[in-house]
C-alpha cells in the first residue's frame, strides 16, 4: 500500500491525475512556467523518524534560478524552515 500520494486537482484536464509514492522512493511534484518551475519533494528522513518535504525553484528549459525554498517535517509547523533571504 502506498503512503503517498500526489493529485493535480485544478488543470485543463477532466479528470484528477494522481500518482502514488513509498518511503523508498518519496515523491516528486514539478510545475512548470517557462521562465521557470517549482519542486515538491516529500522523502522519509530516517534520522527524524518522519516525512521530511523540501520546495525549491529550480530552471525550466534553461531558464530561471536555483534556490531552496523551504523545508520541514510534514505536518509539523514547529519544523519549517525558510531557507530565502538568508
Amino acid at each position: 500500500m502506498s503512503e503517498l500520494y500526489a493529485t493535480i486537482p485544478v488543470s485543463a484536464r477532466k479528470t484528477v491525475p494522481t500518482a502514488r509514492g513509498h518511503k523508498n522512493t518519496g515523491i516528486t511534484s514539478e510545475v512548470c512556467a517557462w521562465t521557470g518551475k517549482i519542486v515538491s519533494k516529500i522523502e522519509w528522513d530516517a534520522a527524524e523518524n518522519d516525512y521530511r518535504f523540501t520546495v525549491s525553484m529550480e530552471p525550466h528549459h534553461g531558464k530561471g534560478d536555483t534556490m531552496e525554498l523551504m523545508t520541514g517535517l510534514v505536518g509539523s509547523k514547529e519544523t519549517v524552515e525558510r531557507l530565502y533571504n538568508k
